[in-house]
């Protein structure tokens, strides 16, 4: 187990003013909270043609809050020894995709390191979708990704499937990394059939995909994506959102396709487009790998995406009526002054992240290309209800006339232009900086909010999150006070997965660390020779964990590089 200095962990406090300084910030009057996120998806995937304790997409409903229901689910395994693996299963060399469970069927994306299909063997570089029976961890098929001609400026080398798929019925559907949405036959060829429309599969075999139809969102709407296609779909009903990954060429710099959409809405059942939106426009910064929400809020039915100029979007899933869309509301992330410099040397973020809902409001962190390497980042708390142009600030010019938002930078002030409070923002709170230590400054490392890929994860109003600087991140979702931060000292591209009372989060160094749920740092860490480490320990992977643990059927999955592990008490 990697052990954390109390420096490392709470600025140089001791233990005993790391609790007092905390207990300034946490709300003194026990609340009960008043949603069960768990409840609601259990409930909302009652609706569903899967099993009742399945997890069937990224978040596991589409409000994307990572907090399944589950029993005697396991705070020590090794991997080393088998100690309760029930199963373990080859992925491929990389593996950034979320497992999903459905109907008995696990899937997750990775690369073809594993080499499970004959005609591709091992040094053959694809995208593949893998899919394991859920008992025994036996493969049962793959659909597989060609790498597209154009190379890393489209498709990556070696990244594969990034994205997590979304399952329902004997159905399931996801985005290729050749920037095609699919809808697969959950039960492949072992059903005997060659379900259509599209029946010009290569062959048959029993362990290759079923596809029943494809939309090609290069070819059809001219997307040009941005080193890969990644977005983990979900749908209203029977309308599937996906954001389409539209981005910059190799220049980092040049837009190739301005007029492609980023966000898009399909009949699933047919792949027919409902309607799109190109909102962010000229303004994309890089690439846009976010994935949408989707919930009744207010009243109102919201598709909710995150845009690749920092923007987050509601739209009516509906559309207009006409084929085009209807945005309801518009969020600004990043302040007006910050400006994007290549390479992450700026201050300006897109969002990787998922937008997550929680009581009825949004919540949503900035960040970049890990290759981008650290930076300040923010934390927003989001009011859907409102509309229009919902952000917390407006730019304006010297004159004081609003104008239009600019890509590299919203606000030069240099130019007399200011940033002003916006009288229809819709922020609740936002969280960039905290003052531990009370000396009035900004000055260390741990009083920021740092960059992330990861997504929140929420319960009994504490809201968790890992940033790609290490920390992790504990807040009142209600109110934004930060209740404790701890270095796991190591970057982190997943995001918590909360069960059972307790909050579990991967990082790049392999490690699995375990806390209880609590805004109370003395309950969620101990102290050991002078240093903090979490409540329920660390646990090793061997390879580093770049995806997220999920629960199904009180079994915890999780997938470090190269494998997927399925844990649950030994019997």
């Amino acid at each position: 187990m990697m052990k954390r200095n109390l420096s490392q962990a709470f600025v140089g406090l001791s233990a005993a003013a790391v609790v007092a300084a905390v207990t300034a910030v946490v709300p003194s009057a026990e609340l009960k909270p008043s949603v069960n996120p768990t409840e609601l998806a259990v409930e909302a995937i009652s609706k569903m043609d899967v099993k009742p304790h399945d997890w069937p997409q990224w978040g596991g409903s589409s409000m994307r809050n990572n907090t399944p229901d589950g029993k005697n689910i396991p705070i020590e395994w090794d991997v080393a020894e088998g100690k309760n693996i029930k199963w373990e299963a080859a992925l491929g060399s990389q593996t950034y995709g979320n497992a999903v469970v459905a109907n008995g069927r696990v899937y997750v994306g990775t690369n073809n390191g594993a080499g499970h299909i004959k005609r591709y063997p091992p040094q053959v570089d694809l995208g593949c979708l893998l899919c394991f029976d859920e008992e025994t961890g036996e493969f049962l098929w793959q659909h597989s990704s060609e790498k597209l001609p154009t190379g890393r400026v489209h498709d990556w080398p070696l990244q594969g499937i990034c994205c997590a798929p979304y399952a329902d019925g004997k159905r399931l559907w996801y985005v290729t990394s050749r920037g095609e949405v699919v809808c697969l036959d959950a039960e492949g060829f072992y059903d005997g059939e060659n379900d259509g429309p599209f029946t010009a599969e290569i062959n048959e075999n029993k362990d290759e995909a079923d596809v029943i139809w494809k939309f090609d969102m290069m070819n059809e709407l001219q997307v040009s994506q941005h080193n890969m296609c990644s977005c983990s779909v979900t749908c209203a009903g029977d309308i599937l959102l996906v954001n389409t990954s539209n981005g910059l060429d190799e220049s980092h710099i040049n837009l190739p396709s301005p007029d492609a959409p980023s966000f898009m809405a399909l009949d699933r059942n047919t792949g027919k487009v409902l309607w799109t939106d190109k909102s962010p426009g000229m303004n994309i910064l890089h690439g846009q790998w976010s994935s949408p929400a989707y919930a009744v809020l207010g009243g109102q039915p919201q598709a909710i995406f995150a845009g690749g100029d920092g923007w987050v979007y509601s739209f009516d899933p509906k559309g207009d009526g006409n084929g085009n869309s209807k945005m309801l509301w518009k969020f600004d992330c990043n302040p007006k002054t910050s400006i994007w410099k290549l390479g992450g040397r700026g201050t300006r973020n897109n969002v990787i992240a998922t937008p997550v809902v929680y009581d009825g409001l949004v919540y949503v962190a900035v960040g970049q290309d890990p290759e981008h390497e650290e930076g300040l980042g923010h934390l927003w708390c989001i009011d859907p209800t409102k509309r229009g142009n919902v952000s917390e600030e407006l730019a304006v010019d010297a004159q004081g006339k609003e104008i239009p938002h600019v890509r590299l930078q919203a606000v030069n002030e240099a130019n007399g232009e200011k940033a002003v409070p916006n009288p229809n923002s819709a922020a609740v709170w936002h969280y960039a900086r905290f003052d531990w230590d009370g000396d009035g400054e900004i000055a260390d490392f741990m009083e920021e909010m740092h960059r992330s890929c990861g997504t929140v994860a929420i319960k009994d109003d504490l809201l968790y999150i890992a940033d790609f600087s290490g920390l992790f991140h504990c807040l009142d979702a209600k109110t934004g006070k930060v209740n404790w931060t701890y270095d796991m000292l190591s970057p982190a591209w997943g995001s918590p997965l909360i069960v059972e009372g307790r909050v579990y989060i991967g990082d790049e160094a392999g490690d699995i660390s375990i806390f209880p749920v609590t805004a109370d740092p003395a309950d969620a860490m101990q102290e050991v020779d002078g240093e903090l480490v979490p409540k329920f320990g660390v646990i090793n992977m061997e390879e580093s964990v770049y995806s997220t643990p999920i629960v199904a059927n009180d079994v915890l999955f999780i997938t470090n590089k190269s494998k997927l592990y399925a844990i649950a008490p030994e019997k």
